[in-house]
């Protein structure tokens, strides 16, 4: 096989690969299954081609036949396949959180939703004189921290009645109201980067984004002195929508291959 050949195998390959992902993600979406005429239409296929990759995934338990009705969903093999993996989402993260941190020298951490708290789950401390020091397991306000807004954002209005008060706890001059807090939140689910700035403590800042992954919904956060923040806003808000980007892409509940 000459070169010319081998490039026009790889290539096709590759394609297949895509292809049979699609196919993939478009029955993880659709748990209840699909048949072939809606997953081709789904992934823009011609229902020949999906019946091809469709037959070579069932013979792998990739995907198993619905049964007697017809259709296709996602097979045992893939659950096999995510339990024998690293599921640890401390461990899945963390090379992210290095790599933030070491990009901007300030510290970061992962965080959870613990009531009306957030729960850091693990974090990097910057190797710098003046820095933002705090401990893993720490319970923080989440309406005043960037972190807390990033997850509360991703909860509905009915949720969030429930689990704030109002009046919100106030804790520096800074500390947003409810009307503020509620404009903030409807910013993040529409795509922008969660701040707080002086809100929980005067004199540290923090810049955060919701994580969407399979495993729940979790949040990075940039910590750092307010003297520092001003001036790097964009800059720290960029380096989180990057890292978001990634880990979502690597982990997402609905990871899509980018265009």
């Amino acid at each position: 096989m000459n070169q010319a050949d081998e490039s026009v195998e790889k290539a096709g390959g590759i394609q297949v690969i895509a292809r049979a992902a699609s196919i993939m993600r478009a029955l993880g979406e659709h748990p209840q299954g699909l048949s072939l005429a809606a997953i081709a239409q789904l992934v823009s296929l011609p229902r020949s081609t999906v019946q091809r990759i469709i037959n070579a995934l069932e013979e792998e338990f990739l995907v198993e036949a619905l049964g007697p009705s017809g259709g296709f969903k996602l097979g045992p093999a893939l659950g096999q396949l995510i339990n024998q993996a690293q599921t640890d989402i401390i461990s899945l993260i963390k090379p992210y959180l290095q790599s933030l941190a070491d990009e901007l020298q300030e510290s970061v951490c992962l965080a959870s939703l613990a009531g009306d708290k957030i729960y850091v789950l693990d974090r990097i401390v910057a190797e710098r004189e003046l820095r933002v020091v705090f401990p893993i397991g720490i319970n923080v306000p989440a309406t005043s921290t960037a972190a807390g807004k990033a997850l509360l954002a991703t909860l509905p209005v009915e949720a969030l009645r429930a689990l704030l008060l109002d009046p919100l706890p106030v804790f520096t001059a800074n500390t947003l109201d409810r009307q503020a807090l509620d404009k903030q939140l409807s910013q993040v689910q529409a795509g922008a980067v969660a701040t707080d700035r002086d809100e929980h403590i005067e004199g540290v800042c923090s810049f955060a984004v919701p994580l969407d992954t399979y495993l729940g919904y979790f949040s990075i956060a940039i910590v750092l002195p307010s003297s520092r923040a001003t001036s790097r806003t964009k800059v720290l808000q960029s380096a989180l929508r990057d890292s978001k980007q990634k880990i979502e892409r690597a982990i997402g509940r609905a990871s899509k291959k980018s265009s």
